[in-house]
């Protein structure tokens, strides 16, 4: 079978398995998770006989699998879609398919299927589990399985499409279409409990967040399809004369390349997207959707997507850059990278939810990669989205899988308590030594231990860029999100794992199924070993021991320039100092609570505070547009615009149509239609009523007025004979 054949159906799979699901397979529970894991599984193979293919071949970055049809007729032309596999798109396939593959196996544990449905259980709640009876009469109250189950596995199987979709497609148009069904997938899946009022109001933040980003990408895409005649990506950017003509072509924003408009534009849909600030308020609230849903969008779709684009984009952001000047967008990208890593680290330090350290965790990781894309650090990017990939699924699930571990022992001892809340958490490591393990591997990578995780190799090589680029504040900016990174990661593990208990729930926590624990540790050989294919040859002692393949195989995606091996002590130093540093103050601080207090809270006073509540950014945009606009809504809209001038008019119109009406009754209905009509009938009455008169009855005066008139007549016709 031709390669391009088996890249068309890859995405087509999950599709299928959407429509199957909810034409045949609502109503059955097993068939939905089945139909949604055999599609799953499938495009996994089949993604990974592309990839296999794609890295046996030379030169993919020239010459591409690749194969289009005409689809909208424009007039003289049409609009081409098709596939496309090159480097880039052949790694990101990669963990696309594992991730999507171990999320949908532990969907099935997460969802407890075969557990009994508890008599409480709603559509649109989370289940409130159900109670079961022992052979001694003793009742138990265990997990019970999700009410809208084959719902789930639809959605994300819809959700896993448009990523597939996204990924293989070889230009902007059916990128932008992917992109915006994953925005309805996002919505659905973050209210998917649609009955909590808090699922509801995140799942509309994140819709409308992100399409703020949407709309300026939409603008993007059509000013780039205006200047080239095409979206296609080979036309584009492998070619120098468009992306010198771009470059140099004056747009209508002063000073500012259309390359270089353009390339904001696209950002912006990145920032959205990615979570980035301001646009990054979205994501910690998406953590109101079920955990699979949460690794679903942490890593192996939505805001990798962002990101991806901006990498598949990087020739046409760098555009005009001579390896020392930054463009307009590698400026963009590099501080709202580096501040945005800084800014959430610093948010995460302080929030108790275990998987809303996560979130902003992945805000920050996210500002990694785009800082380092601004620095033109393009493979380590490319890198660090691959590896962060792994290691982010793999702490999203083990915090699913806690959370269950407490939630156990919730409905064991009745106690009033968050289960998500790390506070009451600790000693987890002897009851959940699998689900320990594994997130340890994880937080390792994301603090990026020293030459034994993946994390370390793909975070160093961005700080390695930053700092050979010259932009000294975003590296130390980097630098210190990664120390951050280190200690709240630390944090994290102390309080959920280590230590002792801190509630009774904590106390009968148990281990997750095998469905649940499987692929935590798939990921977790993946968070270790991925970033083994990257590393560069100058690194001391260990470089070329492994060939650098990925630098090789995706640095070969640039045209015009290349990233050039740039070592020094200094950025290595400072990355290894950072990630065993904060790992070390973390563990300091953290290993003696005993009490469900964080120890920092005392300490930093009003700071912590701010921390917790996030800067009160959320609670800005409340006062500085939500409530403005609500005002406006409300009051300019609905009481002046809306009543006043639009109802006001209508009314004008209807009291008009009123005025008119009475007015043609008045003076056409009444006197000439209605007159005509009592006319004519009045006529024939009085008609009538002389004939009337006439009718006696006697037959001799009907016979005299005959012969009478007989004789008239006979007079008038023998006058007229005479005469003529």
């Amino acid at each position: 079978m031709a390669v391009e054949t088996l890249i068309v159906l890859i995405p087509l799979l999950p599709l299928l398995a959407f429509f199957a699901i909810v034409l045949f397979a609502h109503r059955n529970n097993a068939l939905s998770h089945w139909l949604a894991l055999i599609a799953a599984g499938v495009a996994w193979m089949l993604s990974m006989i592309v990839f296999r293919r794609a890295v046996q071949t030379e030169e993919l970055s020239r010459f591409p699998f690749a194969a289009a049809i005409e689809w909208l007729p424009t007039g003289s032309a049409a609009l081409k879609i098709g596939v496309q596999i090159d480097p880039l798109s052949a790694v990101t396939l990669f963990f696309v398919a594992w991730t999507v593959l171990m999320i949908f196996i532990y969907s099935i544990g997460y969802h407890n299927f075969g557990q009994p449905k508890g008599e409480h259980d709603r559509p649109g709640l989370p289940p409130h589990g159900a109670e079961i009876r022992d052979g001694h009469g003793h009742v138990h109250r265990v997990p019970s399985i999700e009410p809208m189950y084959a719902r789930f596995f639809a959605l994300i199987s819809l959700f896993a499409f448009a990523m597939f979709l996204l990924v293989i497609t070889d230009n902007l148009l059916t990128l932008y279409i992917g992109w915006e069904i994953m925005g309805l997938c996002s919505y659905l899946l973050i209210g998917f409990w649609y009955a909590k009022e808090s699922a509801r109001n995140a799942m509309i933040k994140a819709f409308l967040t992100t399409r703020v980003g949407d709309v300026f990408m939409l603008l993007g895409l059509a000013a780039l399809y205006s200047l080239t005649g095409t979206l296609n990506y080979q036309v584009i950017l492998n070619n120098p004369a468009v992306l010198n003509g771009l470059a140099s072509a004056a747009s209508p924003l002063a000073g500012v390349s259309w390359a270089g408009l353009i390339g904001i534009l696209l950002i912006i849909g990145t920032i959205g997207k990615s979570a980035q600030f301001p646009l990054h308020i979205w994501l910690p609230d998406a953590m109101e959707g079920p955990t699979p849903v949460s690794a679903m969008i942490h890593a192996a779709t939505m805001v990798s997507a962002g990101v991806y684009l901006v990498i598949r984009f990087f020739p046409l952001l760098s555009a005009g850059w001579d390896g020392h000047h930054l463009t307009l967008p590698m400026l963009v990208m590099g501080a709202v990278g580096a501040f945005t890593a800084l800014f959430a680290a610093t948010i995460a330090l302080a929030q108790n939810d275990i998987k809303r350290v996560l979130a902003y965790s992945t805000i920050s990781q996210l500002g990694y990669m785009i800082a380092g894309l601004g620095v033109g650090a393009y493979v380590a990017a490319a890198f660090h989205l691959v590896t962060h990939a792994f290691f982010k699924a793999l702490l999203f699930l083990g915090s699913g899988s806690v959370i269950h571990g407490m939630e156990h022992g919730v409905f064991h001892t009745g106690e009033n308590i968050d289960p998500q809340n790390m506070l009451y958490m600790g000693g987890l490591r002897k009851k959940m030594p699998l689900t320990f393990w594994t997130f340890l591997a994880g937080g390792l990578a994301l603090s990026g231990f020293p030459l034994i995780t993946a994390g370390f190799w793909s975070k160093d090589e961005i700080l390695s860029g930053a700092y050979a680029s010259g932009q000294t504040a975003i590296f130390w900016m980097l630098a210190a999100a990664a120390l951050l990174t280190a200690f709240y990661t630390m944090r994290q593990i102390t309080l959920t794992f280590l230590g002792q208990p801190r509630s009774h729930s904590a106390e009968h926590a148990h281990e997750s199924r095998p469905v649940m624990t499987i692929p935590l540790v798939i990921l977790a050989f993946f968070a270790i070993t991925a970033g083994w294919v990257g590393i560069p040859e100058y690194f001391p002692a260990v470089g070329g021991l492994l060939p650098n393949w990925f630098e090789e195989f995706v640095g070969s995606m640039l045209v015009s320039h290349g990233e050039t091996a740039h070592f020094s002590l200094l950025p290595l130093g400072v990355s290894v100092v950072v990630a065993l540093g904060g790992l070390w103050m973390g563990w300091l601080t953290y290993r003696g609570v005993v009490r469900p207090v964080d120890p920092l809270e005392k300490p930093l006073g009003g700071i912590y505070t701010l921390l917790r509540n996030k800067y009160y950014v959320d609670e800005f945009y409340q006062w500085a547009f939500i409530r403005p606009a609500r005002w406006l809504a409300e009051t300019l809209t609905d009481r002046w615009l809306d009543r006043t001038i639009i109802d006001g008019a209508l009314h004008s119109i209807a009291g008009f149509g009123v005025w008119l009406g009475k007015s043609l009754r008045r003076w056409i209905d009444l006197p000439v239609i209605n007159g005509a009509g009592d006319l004519t009938a009045a006529g024939t009455r009085n008609l009538g009523a002389f004939l009337r008169s006439l009718q006696s009855g006697r037959v001799q005066i009907y016979a005299t007025v005959g012969l009478g008139l007989a004789a008239m007549v006979a007079i008038l016709i023998y006058f007229l004979w005479v005469i003529g």
